[in-house]
């Protein structure tokens, strides 16, 4: 995905940039660990950017002509790198996953920088996959009672860390949710594998977010009290475990809950948390990754 990004002035007749959100460091950190992926606030009257590869999560989530065209993407990428076509199924769940990746840390790196927790129903987020940009609508947002921004437009103030993980649960579940019936009809998966691939994206994604900025160790213990299990309409936990390197160092590795299909494509190249690699082949894949 990292892309250089474009300028992120306002379009020309058009409202400027409204002033900084209660969210606005923790995308502007985001972007400086990680290029490939930049968040620009619309204003209040802005319209959503349209044409040049953009798209609406609300048009995925109606599961139309917009998903097509999304998915069009996904079916090319693999057929030009691969020299192969993929059934629909996985075509899908590759498509999925490029989406629900980013969009899941428009609420967890808030959460986790900042401890704001914004909303965005699918109708506030617009997506540039091959850039690497979201165009969102900020607003409403949770916060804790010591947070300096309580007193802003739009904050609802929760009572301790607990409920504020249970905000991030529902924030991720209000965006999602929509969008995994727009998806649902394309895959072999429903109901609870669904809900495990949304668990799998919320984990992965600031897991690895939280390694750029250095803060990996505390964002596996953050994320094991956000998704300990039996969190519905969640499926799985984070599942963090450790792993003895061939030097004695340790390793950190999870368990998915789902699996990305990319063993259909390559079925001796599998990811080092897919649940179909076992413990030697993790090792092998994470040794060799600390080296490099």
């Amino acid at each position: 995905m990292p892309l250089p990004t474009l300028a992120t002035g306002a379009p020309a007749g058009t409202d400027a940039r409204p002033a900084r959100s209660a969210v606005a460091d923790a995308y502007t950190r985001l972007t400086e660990v990680f290029p490939g992926l930049s968040v620009m606030e619309l204003g209040p009257r802005e319209a959503a950017p349209q044409g040049s590869g953009w798209v609406s999560s609300a048009g995925l989530a109606e599961g139309g002509a917009d998903l097509d065209a999304f998915l069009a993407w996904d079916e090319a990428q693999v057929l030009r790198e691969y020299g192969e076509r993929a059934r629909p199924d996985v075509v899908a769940s590759f498509g999925l996953h490029r989406y629900a990746w980013p969009a899941c840390l428009l609420i967890t790196v808030p959460w986790f920088l900042l401890r704001r927790v914004p909303r965005f129903p699918v109708q506030n987020v617009t997506f540039q996959r091959t850039l690497g940009r979201m165009a969102v609508r900020t607003g409403e947002f949770a916060c804790l009672p010591d947070d300096p921004a309580a007193g802003l437009p739009g904050a609802r103030v929760v009572p301790d860390e607990e409920a504020l993980r249970a905000e991030v649960r529902a924030a991720v579940a209000e965006h999602l949710e929509p969008v995994l019936g727009g998806f649902g009809p394309r895959m072999r998966r429903r109901g609870r594998a669904l809900w495990g691939m949304a668990t799998d994206e919320v984990v992965e994604g600031l897991w690895y977010v939280a390694h750029l900025l250095g803060e990996e160790r505390r964002a596996m213990s953050e994320l094991e009290h956000l998704m300990p299990g039996a969190t519905k309409p969640y499926a799985g936990s984070a599942a963090f475990r450790e792993l003895t390197g061939p030097s004695g160092e340790s390793l950190p590795t999870r368990d998915r809950v789902s699996c990305c299909l990319f063993y259909t494509l390559r079925p001796e190249d599998t990811c080092a948390t897919c649940p179909r690699t076992c413990d030697a082949d993790r090792l092998a894949k994470l040794s060799a990754g600390t080296a490099g």
